[in-house]
């Protein structure tokens, strides 16, 4: 190979190389946090390794998940609070994983920027590791990825990928009847879907996002970036000790869409919409909006972001099992014949 006339380097093209490098150090004892039993690699190989006999599993069936941010990220770029993103890419995975009956046990993570900065992107794989940390997962991999000309200045996009186990047999749903009860897990706020409407909303409000928040402390762009709560370990504990038929991860679509997606056919849900209060945040933006209950029913989780199927005799013992594992516990309702959801009673 001939000696460059000209010396570009891949650097002078927008790669900077050593800034990835940097990252990676950076991340490491972040990641090193997250082991757990079954894990076999740190970052920086190929590919990663995990162990199944030495997480303890017998016969396992593997589940996976994948999933991003979505607009909210739109949000944490414009006002710099990068640091809760992470934690909403493990919660959007592996509060998927739990609803089949599985257990998290590793997790990838996929960054992609225009242009590298080491220190915003640390913050986001450093929240991606406390996510993991609190349901248990390993941050085993990833991929930073720095490609100029395909993203504005500043902005960057995330995507997780989650993998989870369970020995054969003890999956998800399973067993759901006429007269389950159902019991409604709060959140802390919007979580991670809706936020293309809730981003419309603030526009129409005419507020900024550094202005004060109408219904908490802090600025409206902190309050709205609250991390998707995670309910891995609380669930696992649940399902562990008997009772629990099926999960119902509330994310896009809502208690309407997503609670028919573990009801077998011919049952249908009825849920007393008085049971729990409407948090503040859905109050504020159904006035903003001038929006219809049914549609706040649809678009957003209303308060609650996940919902067990579980057997009636053992309803009040998980309830208060839940609320040991510092889960606030509604009792929303019942199984019935029928399909979909049918609504008592009105939002408050």
């Amino acid at each position: 190979m001939t000696e460059g006339k000209n010396g570009i380097t891949y650097a002078d093209a927008g790669v900077d190389i050593d800034a990835g490098n940097a990252l990676v150090e950076r991340i490491k004892p972040a990641a090193k946090r997250t082991s757990r039993s079954g894990t076999m690699s740190g970052l920086g190989g190929f590919g990663a390794l995990f162990d199944l006999k030495g997480a303890g599993y017998e016969d396992p069936i593997l589940v996976a998940a994948t999933d991003g941010v979505g607009t909210k990220l739109r949000i944490a770029i414009d006002t710099g609070h990068v640091d809760g993103v992470g934690i909403d890419l493990v919660a959007m995975c592996v509060n998927d994983l739990v609803c089949q009956g599985a257990e998290p046990l590793f997790f990838l993570d996929y960054f992609a920027t225009g242009k590298l900065d080491t220190d915003s992107a640390a913050r986001v794989i450093e929240g991606i590791a406390e996510g993991c940390v609190r349901s248990g997962c390993a941050l085993i991999g990833g991929e930073t990825a720095e490609m100029p000309g395909m993203y504005p200045a500043g902005d960057f996009d995330l995507a997780g990928f989650a993998v989870g186990a369970m020995e054969r047999g003890t999956d998800l749903p399973k067993d759901v009847a006429v007269g389950d009860v159902l019991l409604g897990l709060a959140s802390d706020g919007v979580h991670s879907n809706g936020y293309s409407l809730v981003r419309k909303l603030v526009e129409v409000s005419g507020l900024g996002w550094e202005a004060d928040c109408p219904w908490a402390e802090g600025s409206l762009g902190e309050v709205l970036l609250t991390p998707t709560r995670l309910y891995v370990k609380q669930a696992l504990a649940a399902v562990r000790s008997g009772g629990v038929h099926a999960l119902a991860h509330i994310t896009g679509g809502g208690l309407t869409e997503n609670l028919p997606r573990v009801l077998p056919e011919g049952c249908g849900a009825t849920i007393d919409l008085t049971s729990w209060a409407l948090p503040p945040v859905f109050k504020w933006m159904a006035e903003v909006g001038g929006i219809e209950e049914r549609e706040m029913l649809k678009t957003f989780n209303c308060g609650i972001g996940m919902i067990l199927s579980v057997s009636a005799d053992r309803a009040e013992a998980l309830k208060a099992l839940l609320e040991a594992e510092g889960e606030t516990v509604y009792t929303l309702g019942t199984v019935t014949e029928g399909q979909g959801v049918t609504y008592e009673g009105a939002l408050k």
